[in-house]
């Protein structure tokens, strides 16, 4: 007997109808008849990555930070290990080979991860910003949870998923601007964010999705995990609601081709222009190199950042490429 998957149910608001979330500021996902188009119309180029591209770069993280500093670590993708305020904290942690529902086929990593897994310290909290397979691991965070159980804080609907897989991940849901206390030092609050959410066929918008603006001692971090650029609007609500920003991390990967990723992932362009528009003193990149999800080379986002920054006048000191394993300090 099939057993039906937990969907969210709560009551109507700005961003939820009763059965989906929606954002009041977006454009509804691409349809599968465009998904199809692009999968199998090959007039769109789709650039070979290399087999393997190894970072040179590989980080064993102190047992603790704590004082004012700030120490982050890029393990790859949209995954990395905040550590301030005594706590430990993961975003959107994957060590899994593939973001797939199959362990067999889809996306395969082209580095390991920045930080060997045997190698992290005592994890506090985990951030998963949404349910898509590069960003909700369900088999990276069973893996935390049998080590570390870390609270882990995630926007609505995405806890069932969680749960239903693995009963003692110790997930917690939120909703767009609720502010959750980790420690007497550290807090984070969830804001809307240009994107969608399924893991598969029939649960399109069904979970919400989010991004985090964490309070630490030195500043305020604002934490973009995936998100379109649309109107720029959530962006320069985070400045004016949450501003200033010390840092903010931001996508530059996943874009190809523009008629179909654009209301989902910003290019490299649209991240300088939210950095402009979040006003955060400075910006690291992430969402790129590590899983081929989309059509553009490797090397695409970077080089098309740095001409981005050229552009807007911008040091490119200001807006930071990590490989996985680097680690930047505040």
């Amino acid at each position: 007997m099939l057993r039906r998957s937990r969907t969210y149910s709560g009551p109507v608001t700005d961003h939820f109808d009763g059965k989906r979330f929606y954002d009041p500021d977006g454009v509804p996902p691409k349809s599968l008849a465009q998904v199809l188009r692009w999968q199998f119309d090959r007039s769109e180029k789709r650039a070979k990555w290399p087999a393997w591209a190894p970072s040179p770069h590989a980080d064993t993280p102190p047992h603790a930070v704590d004082g004012e500093q700030v120490r982050l670590s890029f393990i790859g993708h949209a995954s990395w290990l905040v550590q301030t305020g005594g706590l430990n904290i993961l975003v959107d942690p994957v060590w899994s080979e593939r973001v797939s529902p199959f362990a067999f086929a889809g996306p395969r990593r082209h580095n390991e991860p920045g930080i060997a897994f045997e190698a992290l310290p005592r994890i506090d909290v985990v951030l998963v910003s949404h349910g898509h397979y590069d960003h909700l691991d369900i088999r990276t965070l069973s893996k935390l949870t049998a080590r570390f159980s870390p609270r882990v804080v995630t926007p609505l609907g995405n806890d069932l998923t969680m749960t239903q897989a693995n009963s003692k991940i110790r997930a917690e849901a939120y909703d767009w601007h609720d502010r959750v206390t980790l420690n007497e030092e550290v807090a984070v609050t969830l804001v809307p964010t240009r994107h969608w959410s399924a893991r598969g066929l029939f649960d399109r918008n069904k979970a919400l999705w989010a991004s985090f603006v964490l309070e630490t001692p030195r500043g305020r971090l604002y934490i973009v995990c995936d998100s379109g650029y649309g109107t720029g609007a959530h962006f320069r609500h985070v400045a004016e609601a949450h501003g200033p920003l010390r840092l903010a991390i931001l996508p530059i990967g996943a874009y190809e081709p523009r008629w179909f990723m654009r209301d989902q992932h910003m290019n490299p362009e649209d991240a300088v222009q939210a950095l402009q528009d979040c006003g955060a003193e400075s910006a690291l990149a992430h969402h790129h190199g590590t899983f081929q999800l989309t059509d553009e080379a490797i090397d695409a986002p970077v080089h098309a950042l740095h001409s981005a920054l050229d552009q807007a006048g911008i040091p490119r000191e200001r807006f930071g490429v990590l490989k996985p394993g680097q680690v930047v300090e505040i």
